[in-house]
């Protein structure tokens, strides 16, 4: 009950100002440049019907960048906020656990970020009526992949929120964390094998290649699984941290 509550605040927080509809509209008219953009590149420079199933995978590809800079700016209040106005002390004084109000909080996120991707279905359904028939299956296990990496995403940005009081110090230090592992295997060709596969196995954004073509491959899920379970248990540990201090 505690984190359908904490859930619940957080969702109607979200649309009760501003930032849920900027963040939706900015989401959505540079997901809707991308998609035309590379609608338009496929019948400029494909020759065969067939190809236009590549579509999809660039299409995710590109709206995985848009997510990359909006996410930072849908977590970077969920505790920075409650710690600034000191609201997150009044919550301790509730019956609820860290775990319930990390859960509520991470919860509201994976709702937004649901809606954002849902509202993108607008432009396979246009391609489906009016271009040509697309494969659902292929899409989804596209779309999984996609919510998988913007859920990693929220992951690591609930963590940075949670060890700051300022706002814009969450956002750019959740932008910095994602970066770098955007970075990590660009300058591979400098690294021995050894250390070429080490980045590999721990590389983010490589991840969502099989899922945007249309398979879902379990290693995949499982690096996800684990990615959402070390940075979630980081944030619990910087929530209970505060009992180190002696604060209840």
């Amino acid at each position: 009950m505690s984190v359908y509550y904490i859930f619940q605040r957080e969702v109607r927080s979200y649309f009760q100002s501003l930032i849920a509809y900027i963040l939706i509209a900015v989401f959505l008219v540079l997901a809707g440049y991308f998609f035309y953009s590379d609608l338009i590149m496929h019948i400029l420079w494909s020759f065969h019907k067939t190809d236009f199933g590549k579509i999809w995978e660039f299409y995710l590809f590109d709206v995985r960048y848009v997510l990359m800079m909006i996410i930072p700016l849908l977590t970077m209040r969920l505790f920075a906020e409650e710690k600034k106005l000191g609201t997150i002390e009044l919550l301790w004084t509730y019956p609820i656990r860290d775990w319930e109000l990390l859960a509520g909080k991470y919860l509201a996120s994976l709702f937004f970020l649901s809606l954002m991707l849902g509202l993108t279905m607008v432009y396979p359904l246009i391609t489906h009526l009016f271009i040509y028939e697309i494969d659902v299956a292929a899409l989804l296990a596209g779309y999984l992949g996609l919510f998988l990496l913007g859920s990693s995403f929220i992951a690591c940005g609930l963590l940075i929120s949670s060890l700051t009081e300022n706002q814009i110090v969450a956002a750019l230090g959740t932008y910095g964390l994602l970066l770098m592992f955007w970075f990590l295997t660009w300058n591979e060709a400098v690294a021995n094998q050894k250390v070429v596969e080490l980045l590999l196995n721990i590389s983010l954004f490589d991840r969502l290649l099989t899922f945007t073509q249309g398979a879902i491959d379990l290693k995949d899920v499982v690096f996800f699984i684990n990615w959402h379970g070390f940075f979630i248990f980081l944030t619990l540990l910087s929530l209970t941290a505060r009992k180190w201090r002696g604060i209840k």
